[in-house]
């Protein structure tokens, strides 16, 4: 792959002349064995990752999804690019955005473009049907919808009279921006600004400023908005790296979707350690492996159902014809995960984070043990309560409940839910939901959800 850049745009590589973004003059480098606490609290967000890492990797290759292909400079680039476009449809500190694409670099360009500005990013699942996008948008208040081509069609069978909405941009097919707004007084309905070149500068966001909201689907009631600060977005790439051994010469690969805290933290990891990260479409079983060996993957990433769905494959030369040396693989059955590594040669970590948390609880690469979620990280703390959060002694099943030692590295809450808020971190822990048991050598083993719950593509279904 080459690194120089040679057009500007959201599908391509910033101009070769563009503006240069300096790292602030006491950026901390992060290494692959970095804990988070040792960059300074205020240097944990965002717009700090990118020009770090512009000054440190920027002409490394960041990113390659959907055919586009960014160094570690142009990720700063488009940041200031989108943020600017953002500014100009009337976006500012504290407003929110809301998200409806698949994988393309357009979703991760307003992601990184809403950080840049201070502005909140609220990333919707493409599942979701009409009812559900109307709900995300009067709770969340977004003035601005971002929506890929394909998914516009939906927001005919959803009500938008409730929401905040002012302004719809469409990525893809131009004509698509032409059709009536989906109600008569709707937002204006305009195409995504893929040629604008105009750039600014970063706000001066804080640690504890929200980055993103994230809709959680709880098993009792409408999905829930967490509140995910800039320092908590850090943390998660510096923990998961650390764990993984993210290396700058690593390739991260991952199938998963960028409206889930997974692939978007695997997006930190590579700002954090000036790897690259591959993002593919979909998840297919059947061209998983020959889809991994071509973008050359060195860390890949899973979720429990999908390993079992290749197994289901013929075994094939193509599963040894890789360089993967690690991957994750959160929720994987024990015999699947045996029978994974003993196929492909790779052995997966197994963890416990959850959008509201973090990477708190993992195994290790040279860990003989299976069935167990792993041991508490650094940096975290972790009790298994009875009903009245009364510590229960090891092996005997309890709440998991957990709580972070630096500032802002777990959610700050429930957005317009300060009861929910409260119940799920009262008494100072944040109440996971999960029966967990805490063995004599300090592993932590799952044993299920506390509330009855049904589970889709990693998501938890209401």
């Amino acid at each position: 792959m080459t690194t120089e850049a040679t057009s500007r745009g959201p599908t391509g590589r910033v101009a070769a002349d563009s503006p240069r973004i300096d790292a602030p003059a006491d950026a901390v480098p992060l290494t692959e064995r970095t804990l988070p606490d040792t960059v300074p609290l205020a240097q944990r967000t965002l717009p700090a990752i990118l020009r770090r890492q512009a000054e440190r990797s920027g002409a490394s290759p960041c990113l390659e999804i959907a055919g586009a292909r960014w160094r570690h400079a142009d990720a700063a680039l488009e940041a200031a690019r989108i943020g600017a476009a953002l500014k100009a449809a009337g976006i500012g500190r504290g407003d929110r955005v809301a998200l409806m694409s698949g994988n393309r670099v357009e979703t991760l360009a307003v992601f990184l473009g809403c950080g840049w500005i201070g502005a909140i990013s609220v990333p919707i699942n493409t599942a979701s049907m009409g009812p559900q996008i109307a709900y995300f948008l009067a709770d969340s208040g977004a003035k601005l919808l971002v929506v890929e081509a394909a998914f516009a069609a939906r927001l005919q069978t959803a009500d938008l009279s409730t929401s905040a909405l002012e302004t719809i941009w469409v990525i893809g097919d131009p004509g698509v921006a032409a059709t009536p707004p989906p109600v008569a007084t709707g937002p204006r309905v305009d195409p995504f600004p893929n040629r604008s070149t105009a750039t600014v500068e970063a706000e001066p966001v804080a640690p504890g400023d929200t980055l993103a909201i994230l809709y959680t689907s709880g098993t009792t009631g409408p999905a829930k908005g967490v509140l995910c600060p800039h320092a908590q977005y850090h943390a998660w790439g510096a923990n998961s790296a650390r764990i993984l051994g993210v290396r700058g010469d690593d390739v991260l690969c991952t199938t998963l979707p960028l409206f889930h805290i997974n692939a978007l933290n695997t997006y930190a990891q590579a700002a954090l350690t000036g790897a690259r990260i591959v993002v593919l479409d979909r998840f297919s079983a059947s061209g998983y492996w020959p889809a991994i060996t071509a973008c050359d993957a060195t860390v890949i990433y899973l979720l429990g159902a999908m390993v079992p769905m290749l197994l289901a494959q013929p075994e094939g030369a193509a599963e040894r014809a890789h360089r993967v040396r690690t991957g994750l693989g959160p929720g994987v059955p024990a015999a699947a995960a045996e029978a994974f590594e003993r196929r492909s040669g790779v052995r997966l970590i197994e963890g416990y984070g959850s959008t509201e948390s973090n990477f708190v609880i993992a195994t290790s690469a040279d860990s003989e043990r299976r069935g167990i979620m792993g041991w508490l990280q650094p940096g975290f703390q972790a009790r298994v309560v009875d009903a009245d959060d009364a510590e229960l002694p090891a092996g005997e099943a309890g709440e998991l409940v957990l709580r972070a030692d630096e500032p802002f590295a777990f959610a700050s809450g429930y957005f317009h839910k300060a009861e929910q808020t409260v119940e799920a971190w009262r008494n100072l822990w944040f109440h996971t939901g999960d029966r967990v048991v805490r063995e004599a050598d300090g592993a932590f083993r799952f044993i299920d959800r506390i509330k009855d719950a049904i589970r889709r593509r990693g998501e938890n279904i209401s």
